[in-house]
This record gives C-alpha cells, structure tokens and sequence, in this order.
C-alpha cells in the first residue's frame, strides 16, 4: 500500500502541495488529473523519492520513500520529459540499468521492443520525444517494479502504441499485483483503466473516488419541469452545475438518489431522465465548481 499522510510541499513562497492524503491499495490503478500547474507531477515526484515534503510523508508498505534506496528499487518513475546520457546508445542505457536494478530483464526488454520497435544502436540525441517517452517505459517496466509511476506516458505516442501500452499496464497489474499511480491530460484513457481516481486543484484534493462510485453518485440529468422554476433550481442542494437549453434542464450531481428525485419532483419536474456522465465531464464540473462558477461548494 501507498499512504500518502499529510503532505505539504512549498517551493520558496508558493506551496505547491497542501494537506494532501491518498491511500492507494496494491494492485490497482490510481488516476491523477488536474490541470497545468494543479501539483501534479509534484506529487507523483514526491511519490518516486524525487522531493522531500516539508509536511507529511509518503510510505510504501509503511516505510518512508525519500531517501530510502531499498523502497525507491521497488519503484519505476516514467516522467513527462525523460533525459539520459545524450550520447549512449540504447543498448548501452539498457546495460546501464541492468547494473543499477538487480530485478532488472533484458528478455524483458526484448520482448517490449517488439512492441515499442526502437533501433538499439541508436543514440538517445537521436530520438524524438515520443521514442525517449517508449525508451522510459521499456527501461521501467524492465526493472519489474512494484510500484509504477507515470506522468503524462501516453505523450507523443501513437494510437497504435497508446493502445499496447494501455494492455501491458492491465497485463502487469493482473499477473504481477503492480501498483500503478498514472497522471494524464487523456482523461478518457485513465477512465478505461483507472481504479481509483484523485482530482487536484491548485495544490488541493478536490475530488477522490474509485470509478464505481463516480458512475454511481455523479449524473448528469437530463430534466424537463413545469412552469418556471429557476429559482428553485438554484437553491437545490448538490446540483454542481446547471445549464439550460430551450425548456430542457442539465443538471449535474454528485449526490444522485432518491432524495434529490424527491427534491425535483416537489419543484415540478414532468421528466428527469439520466444521460450519463464521462470522467472528463466529471472533472471540468468539479473544476468549475471550486473556481466559483456560482455554486456553493
């Protein structure tokens, strides 16, 4: 388990991180999605040994990550830009690694490359992003850790590729029990994958749920009421987003149930029909709500 107690992380006067808890279980997927400047690859760095934090602390199996070269050989870190020797040759990195991590395979590695296709007698100086990005993650995977952690790993990647990866990731967490911890601005990808998601607001938790519950309390509803009550609409209770168009209400919710059936009933709603809601809806919603789009928080 990854526990995360805590954590504060200020950079000179700016804090990039406060007050931040996540416990994220062996096994599973752990999405984190936020906007640029949101904390996000601060935290998943801080979650690698990268930073300290200045309050809080961050444990895997109830040790301590940074500064602690036995949990930080458990865990693979693909960042969003990855730079290594300039002048190596792939086959030469791959070495590299293999004398670093003891768990690390090079059959493993040759079986990724027939995959992620990579000319071992090229240099990095001589890859674009998105083949330094297929370099990352081979070299990660590689070390077979226990925990992986991705930011932003689906960049520069093909459909084609995107896919294989999204496959492996699955594979690896069903054979193996690898823990995932994954950030990335295609939130449709982590929606097919993700177990559990945490969504970050400038440096704050503003949402935390597994996809189940999401699908379960967040809809949007689709609701048509007699007469006009766009009053009454307003001061319903967990309605984080109203829109209107011709006679026809959009609501979003993120406490559905019978009591907020009740609610609409009683204000005259003829029909209230659920359309379903994507994770990337859920995001942009929440996101509105904490900047002040009008609805309490």
């Amino acid at each position: 388990m990854i526990e995360v107690l805590d954590v504060r992380k200020d950079f000179g006067d700016f804090t990039a991180l406060d007050d931040i808890n996540i416990r994220i279980k062996k096994g599973t997927i752990h999405g984190i999605i936020g906007e640029n400047g949101a904390g996000k690859t601060t935290l998943l760095q801080i979650l690698a040994g990268i930073y300290d934090t200045k309050e809080g602390k961050v444990l895997v199996e109830g040790e301590e990550v940074y500064d602690n070269n036995k949990v930080k050989h458990k865990i693979g870190y693909v960042g969003d830009r990855n730079q290594y020797f300039k002048d190596y040759k792939i086959r030469e990195i791959v070495e590299f690694y293999s004398g670093i991590y003891e768990n690390f395979s090079k059959t493993d590695f040759q079986i990724y490359n027939k995959i992620f296709r990579l000319n071992l007698d090229k240099k990095i100086k001589q890859l674009s992003k998105g083949m330094q990005m297929r370099l990352s993650l081979m070299l990660n995977l590689s070390i077979r850790p226990e925990i992986l952690i991705l930011d932003e790993p689906t960049s520069g990647l093909d459909a084609i590729v995107k896919k294989d990866l999204l496959d492996i990731l699955i594979d690896q967490v069903h054979e193996r029990e690898l823990t995932i911890v994954i950030s990335s601005h295609h939130i449709s990808e982590l929606e097919k994958i993700c177990d559990e998601i945490t969504i970050l607001n400038k440096g704050k938790i503003k949402y935390q749920s597994n996809i189940d519950e999401i699908k379960e309390n967040v809809k949007k509803l689709q609701v048509v009421f007699e007469g006009d009550v766009e009053k009454e609409i307003h001061q319903l209770e967990n309605i984080i987003d109203i829109e209107k168009i011709g006679s026809v209400y959009y609501l979003v919710t993120d406490n559905y149930g019978e009591v907020l059936i009740a609610d609409l009933k009683e204000i005259g709603a003829q029909l209230i029909e659920n359309i379903g809601i994507t994770l990337e809806e859920v995001f942009v919603y929440t996101s509105k709500i904490k900047e002040g789009s009008g609805i309490d928080e």
